[in-house]
């Protein structure tokens, strides 16, 4: 059985990720590399305390690192941090684990994430897949959700308001931009975790409705 590494455990999709890779047999061990202990015990969940500005490259080994770590702007109160949170910590944790011998990255991304973007967003995004596609993992996967849908732990107004809307008018909405349910981003990622896939993989949002 392999042991799973997950970044942003805390977050919509992580802890679908969370739950997922529990109750998945194909994974012995879910390694949760976290700021703070969460308030969850499993027979198969280790926590791992990881400074993200000095990770420990002893709490990064395993066989799949699943990263669902991200922020907001207002919660990172600046470009500067929200990019460090989105790109930075992604990045270095992964450069370490490729090096322990991690062979894949799965990763959730965004539709319409590019690296030349004008939206720094999307700029951001696509800065990470760019620099997680340079670190030659034998397969690193992308998901990219349009806005994700589920139960935050925190109430986000304009959030609930939109999704509301895009209910409303999900026929005129193309099939890209459609709301996506976090549930389905993580089953996304791991059943390509086990797919037996090389290489590099984008799986858009519109996939991911269809999965």
């Amino acid at each position: 059985m392999k042991t799973a590494l997950l970044l942003g455990a805390t977050g919509l999709v992580g802890k679908c990720l969370l739950d997922q890779l529990l109750d998945d047999p194909r994974y012995g061990t879910v390694v949760a590399l976290v700021r703070r202990q969460l308030d969850r015990n499993h027979p198969k969940l280790r926590q791992e305390i990881l400074d993200f500005d000095h990770p420990d490259p002893a709490l990064l080994r395993g066989d799949d690192l699943f990263c669902a770590l991200g922020t907001t702007l207002s919660k990172a109160g600046s470009k500067e941090a929200q990019y460090r949170i989105d790109c930075t910590y992604p990045y270095e944790i992964g450069k370490i684990a490729r090096a322990n011998g991690v062979r894949q990255y799965l990763l959730v991304s965004s539709v319409g994430a590019d690296a030349g973007s004008s939206n720094f967003y999307l700029r951001t995004k696509g800065d990470l897949e760019e620099k997680i596609r340079a670190l030659g993992f034998d397969t690193f996967v992308s998901a990219r959700p349009s806005f994700l849908l589920g139960q935050r732990a925190e109430f986000r107004l304009g959030e609930r308001i939109g999704i509301a809307l895009a209910r409303v008018f999900a026929f005129l909405i193309p099939k890209r931009y459609r709301g996506v349910q976090a549930a389905a981003v993580a089953a996304v990622l791991i059943e390509r975790a086990n797919a037996g896939l090389s290489g590099e993989v984008f799986v858009e949002s519109e996939r991911i409705l269809e999965s």
